[in-house]
């Protein structure tokens, strides 16, 4: 092995085990060791940074904007909730463990799922559609852990049904573009994602409901346990509460409690500032730690007021939120108190939920972690401000509002056919026809230029092309070789049949360590030389790995939809391998059986 493939070794494993302890955001790992290689000598710049420029990086970018469009206005929501059908049976409160039900949603909504995500980004979809599929479980008194898990599987295997339904298709496919000169076709992946996604969504119907736990959402926990965290006191005629100033009364900086809001006469003060006077009758809704919330009563001047606290924190000017943080959000790694989280966002924390369970802390000094949901009591515009940026995977208000039709939707609806079937039809390359749909998306103001900015997810875009560079860092300095070799030795004896499952089975771990399109990007190099090696098609070879790259079933941390429903659905870790292992196991026997059948 010469200096290059030792440099590019050595700063390849720094990478992996700094991404797999998340001691750095992503994107930031990921060039700091492209910018590495360029350093020491391995990759000029032009190749070290082509990715930027990379026709997977553009289509991308375009298909973020297309995704965020489509979510505006049309739809999609409605297509689920239509399809899951079935009329409230007013089950309400703690969710009954109803298998049967929970197996015949599971019939339902995956189809529409693996379509919608086929062609649009999932990790916007399974946003979307999260809100609607547990609304619709605590409506019929479903466990949401039957459903939620199932709806971020069958966005992922949606995405292995064409080239342009994962981000991590078009990196393998630009790679392959970039050593071959020819990239995936459209339905290039379908030969193995088809078989896959019915065989997977036939284990889902007959497993999640029994290996899933039948758990409550931090969403039902909120309704039926709300003096949990709130504690609603009211302001007497006497005492030094009344005809004082929040500040002046002491109730300003509490160790471990906050002044949520403020009801006077029907109407709500939220967020509550300093300078707030308060006046006798003035209803004072309190945060925090329960024990040291309900201590709030031995304070002179404040009596008890006897109301549901989920009425009081959904007043006319302000509702409740609940915000899952992803992997790459800015609030991960830190507290409420370090972001000046009231300040920064114009909402309070209320409550933090981790693992299916409420954090019982100074909620100021928890350390956040990615998948934690805050509950946040914020204004009516708080949702739209934020959600689709970086620092929450999704935001969900407390009352699902029902979706509004928008004079726009046949319009988009049209554009990304029409966009699909370009694609589909090879007449134009994929890039070429979803650059065109985000044209006449903005020409026709269906999208402001300035959002189609905000959509642009330039975490997962630094990433994709950092990964190009990094494969392209593996390739020239020959380490992908010294693999490959390694690979061969091993499975002299298996020939193509082992050396695939070495490929597939590889790809698939370093996928759970680190994120997928990072995994792309260093198995697929490996996978292009062990295929000449074996003279196997190249093609198959770089299909497998971007199916066992996007195939993350075994952790929340995997892949971001998995995170999403993490949060929402009231999960702990080690739920995901008990449904997402037999997925797995689908992914490699079907990986195996089909790939040597096409390309063989």
């Amino acid at each position: 092995m010469g200096f290059e493939a030792l440099a590019v070794l050595l700063v390849v494993l720094l990478a992996i085990v700094t991404l797999a302890r998340e001691m750095a955001p992503p994107p930031a790992i990921m060039l700091g060791a492209v910018v590495a290689l360029v350093l020491v000598g391995v990759l000029e710049p032009e190749q070290a940074f082509a990715g930027l420029s990379n026709p997977a990086t553009l289509t991308i970018a375009g298909l973020f904007i297309v995704a965020r469009t489509v979510r505006d206005h049309a739809r999609i929501d409605r297509v689920v909730e239509w399809v899951l059908g079935g009329r409230d049976n007013g089950a309400g409160g703690a969710p009954a463990a109803k298998p049967a039900t929970a197996r015949r949603a599971l019939t339902r909504f995956p189809g529409p799922v693996l379509l919608l995500s086929s062609v649009l980004n999932n990790i916007p979809l399974v946003a979307t559609l999260a809100p609607v599929v547990r609304s619709w479980a605590e409506r019929h008194g479903v466990a949401t852990t039957y459903l939620l898990m199932p709806l971020s599987f069958a966005a992922i295997l949606g995405g292995l049904l064409t080239t342009i339904g994962t981000s991590t298709n078009l990196v393998v496919s630009g790679l392959l573009q970039s050593s071959t000169g020819e990239g995936f076709g459209f339905f290039a992946v379908t030969w193995v994602g088809l078989p896959l996604a019915l065989v997977a969504v036939v284990v889902m119907v007959l497993l999640a409901p029994r290996v899933l736990p039948d758990r409550r959402s931090p969403h039902e926990q909120l309704a039926g346990h709300e003096r949990d965290f709130a504690v609603r006191l009211q302001a007497s005629e006497d005492g030094p509460v009344a005809h004082h100033t929040v500040e002046e009364a002491g109730l300003r900086d509490l160790p471990t409690t906050f002044l949520a809001s403020v009801t006077r006469e029907g109407y709500e003060i939220a967020p509550v500032t300093p300078s707030t006077l308060l006046l006798p009758g003035d209803v004072l809704t309190f945060v925090g730690r329960v024990d040291d919330v309900r201590d709030l009563l031995a304070r002179p001047g404040l009596i008890e007021a006897e109301r549901p606290q989920t009425q009081m924190l959904d007043g006319d000017g302000h509702e409740l939120y609940e915000c899952v943080l992803g992997s790459s959000s800015p609030l991960v790694g830190r507290t409420l108190k370090e972001v000046s989280f009231r300040g920064r966002y114009g909402g309070a924390v209320v409550a933090i939920h981790r693992s299916g369970t409420r954090i019982d802390a100074k909620l100021g000094t928890v350390r956040l972690h990615a998948g934690d949901v805050l509950l946040v009591l914020a204004d009516r515009p708080y949702g739209e401000r934020w959600q689709g940026t970086q620092d929450f995977a999704v935001v969900v208000p407390h009352r699902t509002r029902a979706s509004m039709r928008s004079r726009r939707e046949p319009l988009v609806v049209a554009v990304v056919l029409a966009m699909v079937g370009l694609s589909a039809s090879g007449l134009v390359p994929i890039v070429t026809a979803v650059m065109a749909a985000v044209a006449v998306l903005i020409a026709t103001g269906s999208i402001r230029f300035r959002r189609a900015l905000e959509s642009l997810n330039f975490d997962v875009l630094l990433i994709v092309a950092a990964a190009i560079g990094l494969g392209t860092a593996m390739e020239v300095s020959g380490l992908a070789g010294v693999l490959a070799g390694g690979v061969e030795v091993v499975a002299a004896r298996g020939g193509l049949l082992l050396t695939l499952a070495i490929i597939v089975l590889g790809t698939i771990v370093l996928t759970e360590l680190v994120t997928n399109v990072a995994a792309a990007g260093i198995m697929v190099p490996v996978a292009l030389d062990a295929a000449s090696r074996v003279d196997a098609d190249p093609v198959g070879f770089a299909v497998a790995v971007a199916i066992a790259a996007s195939a993350s079933f075994l952790t929340p941390i995997g892949y971001q939809t998995n995170t999403i429903v993490y949060g929402l659905g009231g999960y702990r870790f080690g739920d995901y391998w008990k449904l997402g292992l037999p997925l797995t196991g689908c992914v490699v026997v079907t990986t195996l059986l089909v790939v040597p059948a096409v390309w063989g």
